[in-house]
C-alpha cells in the first residue's frame, strides 16, 4: 500500500478567548492537552495537522480555510473547556470533512478534595475549567444537527486506554474512506450472465465511495502476456513454489503459462495503477483471451495479498468489500456459501478463483483441475482455509432506500476437515448457530459473496459506514 496517499487528519482544541486572561495557565494547560493528542496520532501513514487551539470564530473561519489547504480527510474537533458554538461553524462548515467530536476529560475525575483546598475561587474556576470538555458538548450537537452536520463523538478520559481504542478506530475508518475515495478500481471483461444480485451502478459506486472505475480489455491483458520474457516466466515459477505449496501433481507447462500471466497482470495493475480488480471473461472463441483468463488465478492470488484485492465473476461491490478489510489489516478473501454442516454446527464458506494467501492457515495449495466448475476453460487453481480463530465477514449491500449498506458478522473460523477440491474453503462457527447465522445474513438481502478477514473488526466497520454515510447492520 505504499503507492497510497497518507491519511491527513485535522486536529484542533476548541476554547473560549475570554478565558485566558481571567485564568492564569489555562490557555498553555489546554494547548498542552492539543499536544499530546497530536503526539499520539501521528505515526507513518498519518499526517496530523494541529490546528492548534481555535477560541473565536474568526480563528474558526481562518482554520476552516487552512483544513482546505492541508486537503485534510477528517477533523478530530477537541473540545478542551466551555467554548461557544459558533467558534465551531465556520470551521467545520468550511473544513467540509466528517467531524468527530472528543469529549477528553484530562483525568477521570476532579480530586475534589485538593481542589476545594486551592488558595481562591478564581484558581478553583480554572481548574473546573480544564476539566469542564463535556459542558458545551450538547450545544455544538445541536448546531451541527440543524446545520444538518453529521458528527460523531468520543466521550472519555484523555490517557484512558479504552478512550483510544475507540479513538482508533475512528482513524482506521478515515483511513478506509480515503482509501477507497483515492482508489482506482478495474473492472475487466463483464457480468456473470445471469448473476443479478452483483450487478452494479458503477456511477452510484463513485458517487457513495468516491472510487474511480476503470473498464479494463481482456485483449491487452492478453497482449501483455504474449510479450513476457522468458526469464520473466522462469523467475515467477520460483517466486510460485516460495508462495505456494505447488502440489506435485501440477504440470510444469501449467506453472508457466499462470506464471506468464502473473507478470502480464503485475504489468497491468501497474499501468493503471489499480486498487482493486474485479473480473469475469468466457474468453470463447479467442484462443489467447481464453488462455489468460483460463491462467489467471494464481496472479490474481499475488495481487490480493499485496493490497490489490482480486474478485472473481465481475463482483464490483465484493471487490470494494475486499478493499475496506484489506485496508483495516484484516485481509478479506473472497468467498460464498458452500454447504452446511449440521452435525457440527458450521457454515462451509470458500470460492473458486483468488484467495487472499496472506490470511491463509498454512501454504496455500496450488492443484490442477481439469475443469472450472461453471466457466470456461482449466488450469491451476489456489485451496486454502483462512487462518483459525477470530474471524469478520463483510457484504457491500445495495439497498432499496440507503443506496449501499455495508452488512457485517464476527465468528471464528475452527480446524477440521475441508474440501480438497482445489478451492478456497473454510469452516466458521457463529454465536447465533449455522441455521440462525444464515437466516439473519439473508434476510439482509445481501449478494451471495462477501469478504472475510481475520479478527474482529466490526466495530471498525461500523464507524466506516458512519464515515461514508452508508447503512450498518450487524447481524452477529
Amino acid at each position: 500500500m505504499s503507492n497510497e496517499r497518507p491519511l491527513r487528519v485535522g486536529l484542533c482544541g476548541i476554547g473560549l478567548d475570554a478565558y485566558w486572561s481571567q485564568f492564569a495557565g489555562l490557555e498553555e494547560r489546554l494547548k498542552g492537552y492539543v499536544a499530546q493528542v497530536a503526539a499520539r496520532l501521528t505515526r507513518p501513514g498519518v499526517e496530523v495537522v494541529n490546528l492548534g487551539l481555535v477560541d473565536t470564530p474568526a480563528r474558526s473561519s481562518e482554520a476552516g480555510h487552512q483544513c482546505r489547504r492541508e486537503d485534510i480527510d477528517v477533523l478530530f474537533l477537541y473540545v478542551t473547556t466551555y467554548a461557544l458554538s459558533n467558534t465551531v461553524l465556520p470551521l467545520v462548515q468550511r473544513a467540509g470533512v466528517p467531524v468527530v467530536v472528543l469529549n477528553l476529560q484530562p483525568e477521570a475525575a476532579i480530586d475534589y478534595k485538593t481542589f476545594n483546598r486551592l488558595e481562591d475561587r478564581t484558581a478553583m474556576t480554572g481548574e473546573w475549567l480544564a476539566h469542564c470538555s463535556a459542558c458545551p458538548v450538547p450545544e455544538i450537537a445541536n448546531l451541527l444537527m440543524r446545520a444538518k452536520i453529521p458528527f460523531h463523538q468520543v466521550t472519555g478520559v484523555l490517557d484512558e486506554e479504552q478512550t483510544w481504542l475507540e479513538i482508533e478506530e475512528w482513524l482506521a475508518a478515515a483511513r478506509v474512506r480515503s482509501t477507497l475515495a483515492s482508489a482506482r478500481l478495474g473492472l475487466m471483461g463483464h457480468y456473470y450472465s445471469g448473476m443479478l444480485d452483483i450487478m452494479t451502478d458503477v456511477t452510484l459506486v463513485s458517487i457513495t465511495f468516491g472510487t474511480h472505475v476503470e473498464l479494463l480489455e481482456v485483449d491487452e491483458l492478453s497482449e501483455l502476456c504474449g510479450n513476457v520474457r522468458e526469464d520473466e516466466i522462469t523467475s515467477r515459477v520460483e517466486d510460485f513454489q516460495a508462495a505456494f505449496d505447488v502440489q506435485a501433481d501440477c504440470p510444469l507447462e501449467e506453472l508457466r503459462r499462470a506464471a506468464r500471466t502473473s507478470v502480464a497482470l503485475d504489468a497491468f495493475a501497474a499501468r493503471y495503477e489499480l486498487g482493486a480488480l474485479a473480473y469475469f471473461y468466457k474468453g470463447s472463441g479467442v484462443a489467447a483471451n481464453e488462455d489468460t483468463m483460463s491462467s489467471i488465478i494464481l496472479g490474481t492470488s499475488l495481487l490480493t495479498a499485496r493490497h490489490i484485492p482480486v474478485a472473481g465473476e465481475y463482483e464490483v461491490k465484493n471487490a470494494l468489500a475486499m478493499k475496506m478489510m484489506d485496508s483495516l489489516g484484516a485481509g478479506g478473501s473472497f468467498t460464498e456459501y458452500y454447504a452446511m454442516d449440521f452435525k457440527d454446527d458450521l457454515v462451509l464458506m470458500g470460492h473458486d478463483g483468488p484467495g487472499h494467501i496472506a490470511i491463509a492457515e498454512g501454504k496455500t495449495k496450488v492443484r490442477p483441475l481439469k475443469v472450472y466448475h461453471g466457466k470456461v476453460g482449466r488450469g491451476l487453481s489456489v485451496e486454502m482455509s483462512v487462518k483459525y480463530g477470530p474471524v469478520t465477514l463483510l457484504s457491500v449491500v445495495e439497498d432499496a432506500d440507503l443506496r449501499f449498506k455495508l452488512v457485517v458478522a464476527e465468528g471464528e473460523c475452527v480446524a477440521g476437515e475441508i474440501m480438497e477440491i482445489g478451492n478456497t474453503n473454510s469452516r466458521y462457527r457463529f454465536p447465533l448457530g449455522a441455521r440462525g447465522f444464515v437466516n439473519a445474513w439473508n434476510a439482509q438481502g445481501p449478494a451471495h459473496h462477501c469478504a472475510v478477514g481475520i479478527g474482529h473488526v466490526a466495530s471498525a466497520l461500523a464507524k466506516t459506514a458512519a464515515l461514508m454515510g452508508v447503512g450498518f447492520k450487524q447481524v452477529c
